[in-house]
């Protein structure tokens, strides 16, 4: 089963993640955020999982809005990461219903 792979391809943690992923044997879908996730994709992607994992803490956008101390409600953050894909945390590893964000080593290796 190959694995949906949700990247920015100029991003550092993407790249490490999916080399890490291309070494233990992984087969990758590639899915460029930089294109962007429409709402739905969005709603679909994130399901009944706490929305505010999906924010990307490093983003200016995250900080200028305080999302740290005041996260917007659900629907507003999707819409935010649907008009700002640098807002979705990175990347993001699908596998059936199993998530992984970021490079989190221990939850990639477990998809594999």
């Amino acid at each position: 089963m190959k694995l949906k792979f949700y990247e920015k391809r100029t991003c550092t943690t993407c790249r490490k993640a999916k080399a890490f992923l291309t070494d233990k044997g992984a087969q990758l879908e590639s899915i460029d955020l930089n294109r962007g996730l429409s709402v739905e994709e969005l709603e679909k992607l994130i399901g009944n999982r706490d929305y505010r994992k999906f924010l990307n803490s490093r983003n200016v956008l995250y900080r200028e809005m305080k999302m740290k101390d005041g996260p917007p409600p659900r629907d507003e953050a999707i819409k935010l990461m649907s008009e700002n894909p640098n807002l979705i945390k990175r990347p993001i590893v699908r596998k059936g219903d199993t998530i992984a964000l970021g490079f989190d080593t221990q939850a990639l290796g477990e998809m594999v």
